[in-house]
């Protein structure tokens, strides 16, 4: 059964405006319902297509790609479910791994990622000559890259040898951020790696709820892009390297590094900094989202961790005074700002965590025909000339 349409998911696939959406239920075209203990009006998948489906008879036929199906992930009624599975539930029991193979297969299986030693040793000589500004996400752009040119098998596009590599990735690149080698026959997990990286060394067992949390959001912007790049059948490195180019900037996988720089304002006194911001005429960060209505589940998860202290009372002093809700960018902002890590180490955890989604997304993609992503250009240029 397909997944309900938020009225957010709804009215993007059909192209309008929400009050246009509910102007269509007062004229007959659709029906929403609402889900028991959920908020906000759901819609049925295929009747919003159908409907679409009518809108583009009318035009001429482009080629263009408007309407992505995908059984990994939905989004109704303010709730985030992968295969079917609560995200906050699975962030509270299984582990990312488990998580990530659950978007790949349908499975919860836990385990660790494979991370060889001479591919290790290969990612870090390469992220070795990067400048000292260079962000740990860096790292990630790089050490993909260098992993896809040293797999000489890197264009076998089998689900299996897909996921083989995507594991690979995920496993070998969270290894290569920690100085040193693991002892023999140890195997730690991704949130123990990225425990071991970072400055603070937050306890995995903090981890490993934010990544699961992180690893998937349908189809934003950033697995989007992977999903164009499995559609081209790009290798699933460079499924990853297109996540991870369209993850950096502070739109998106970036937010919580310009969050974080707020939140370090706000914690003098929360009241000054959104004065401050509202005097600017600036967007206060962290707060809403286009496709929740009245909250975001993942950022509810993470700030009800948060330990008692001054980044749980601005938080709440912000949410009080913005009119919106806390989202998943001042959540991770706060979760740094709590337990001591350093701005960027956002970017870095949700890179990481969103890897396994991008993975599940471009093994998706590969059942579905080749390059059928094209959008439909309108041409505003010089008109031709005689």
């Amino acid at each position: 059964m397909t997944a309900p349409l938020t009225t957010a998911e709804a009215a993007h696939r059909l192209g309008v405006k929400p009050q246009t959406l509910y102007a269509y239920v007062s004229r007959g075209l659709l029906t929403s319902r609402r889900l028991p203990g959920a908020r906000g009006s759901v819609f049925d998948a295929d009747e919003v297509d159908r409907l679409a489906a009518r809108g583009r008879a009318e035009r001429t036929p482009s080629g263009a790609v408007e309407t992505v199906r995908t059984a990994v992930t939905s989004l109704a009624g303010d709730d985030l479910r992968y295969r079917g599975h609560r995200a906050v539930d699975l962030a509270r029991t299984a582990t990312f791994e488990a998580v990530a193979r659950l978007l790949w297969t349908g499975e919860l299986t836990d385990g660790p990622f494979e991370a060889p030693a001479d591919l290790v040793a290969l990612v870090r000589r390469a992220v070795a000559v990067l400048p000292a500004p260079a962000r740990r996400s860096d790292h990630l752009r790089v050490g993909v890259a260098v992993l896809g040119a040293a797999d000489p098998l890197r264009s076998d596009l089998a689900p299996a040898a897909f996921l083989r590599a995507g594991a690979r990735v995920l496993g070998t690149l969270t290894a290569a951020l920690v100085p040193g080698a693991p002892g023999p026959g140890e195997h730690p997990s991704v949130a123990a790696r990225l425990s071991a990286a970072l400055p603070g060394h937050p306890a995995p067992e903090l981890l490993d709820p934010v990544l699961v949390l992180l690893a998937d959001h349908g189809l934003a912007l950033s697995t989007l892009a992977a999903r164009v790049a499995a559609s081209a059948r790009a290798t699933p490195y460079s499924v990853v390297a297109a996540g991870l180019a369209a993850a950096d900037g502070n739109a998106h996988g970036s937010a919580s590094t310009v969050a974080h720089r707020f939140l370090a304002e706000a914690l003098a006194d929360p009241r000054a900094a959104l004065a401050e911001r509202w005097r600017a005429g600036a967007v206060v960060p962290g707060f809403g989202h286009v496709l929740y209505a009245e909250r975001d589940p993942r950022a509810d998860a993470v700030l009800a961790g948060l330990p008692e202290g001054p980044v749980r009372a601005a938080v709440d002093v912000l949410s009080t005074h913005v009119d919106a809700f806390p989202n998943v960018d001042l959540a991770l902002a706060a979760f740094q700002h709590a337990h001591g890590l350093p701005a960027d180490a956002g970017e870095l955890l949700f890179e990481v965590a969103r890897t396994a989604g991008w993975i599940a997304h471009g093994l998706e993609e590969l059942a579905e025909p080749s390059v059928r992503f094209r959008a439909s250009g309108l041409y505003t240029g010089e008109p031709p000339r005689a």
